[in-house]
């Protein structure tokens, strides 16, 4: 485990010297920022657009980092022939690849902690909000780092045998795809195919469904008011059962592609 751990280590070290980094990172503040200036003229649903904006923002920036640095965390012990280096100690294969997305991870939830107080100053800065929906933004930004672990696993999943460009490509067609699971589900039950029923089925089960981290939004974050001091509609409650179900689909789809991903690595002949 120390091992593990070390990789971990020197992998978060890498990941914060990369430029890439702090470029997505400034410009996710500057996104949630601007929902203030956006905020102004929606006719008092400012929170709304800021949470909306600071949300999605906090979504796609953190997926953008994970995929543009995950797919090259193992490539490039390979390209620079470190890893002949690393492969040479008392380092199993396995324990460089979990070791790897560790140090990501822990990347990603650092950044995600820097957006989200951004985000939280932001509804901080406007006021009107209640007290607890700084917390609520926890919740929500606590599903958008479980979805990132995904992309994450996935990322470093296709870097083990392919290059950056198609790991990349082939992550982000994933990440796409799987945000329209159920629609995808629903358009092989509407053909008269019964073999295209069975492909979109098994596609549905086989790809990542991001829709599953996506069960709260700012109908949760944001709970209407005594005061009327903005206008909801109504407001999202949760469900535990939910929530716990969403957290085993991660872990799972997480371990499976890292599985995989350790078994191609293994497989490699460095030599």
């Amino acid at each position: 485990m120390h091992r593990i751990l070390a990789i971990a280590g020197n992998t978060f070290r890498e990941t914060v010297r990369d430029k890439i980094l702090y470029n997505l990172i400034l410009f996710a503040l500057v996104m949630i920022f601007s929902a203030l200036a956006l905020g102004q003229l929606s006719l008092g649903n400012d929170n709304k657009v800021i949470v909306d904006l600071g949300l999605g923002a906090i979504s796609i920036f953190g997926t953008m980092i994970a995929i543009f640095i995950g797919i090259g965390l193992v490539y490039k012990e390979i390209e620079k022939r470190t890893v002949y280096a690393l492969l040479a100690k008392p380092v199993r294969r396995s324990e460089l690849v979990v070791g790897k997305y560790l140090g990501l991870v822990f990347t990603l939830l650092v950044n995600l902690a820097v957006m989200t107080v951004g985000l939280e100053l932001a509804l901080w800065y406007t006021g009107g909000a209640d007290p607890m929906s700084y917390l609520r933004v926890l919740a929500v930004v606590a599903l958008t780092f479980l979805s990132l672990c995904l992309v994450t696993a996935l990322a470093l999943f296709f870097s083990t045998f392919s290059t950056p460009a198609l790991s990349a490509l082939f992550t982000l067609f994933l990440w796409i795809i799987g945000h329209f699971g159920n629609d995808l589900r629903n358009f092989g039950e509407l053909t008269k195919s019964e073999a295209m029923q069975w492909l979109c089925r098994i596609l549905y089960y086989v790809i990542p469904n991001f829709s599953n981290f996506q069960i709260l939004d700012w109908r949760y974050v944001l709970q209407p008011s005594s005061e009327n001091t903005w206008t909801i509609p109504y407001a999202q409650t949760v469900d535990p059962g939910m929530v716990a179900g969403v957290v085993f689909y991660c872990i799972v789809y997480v371990a499976l592609a890292l599985s995989l991903g350790i078994a191609i690595f293994r497989s490699r002949d460095f030599k």
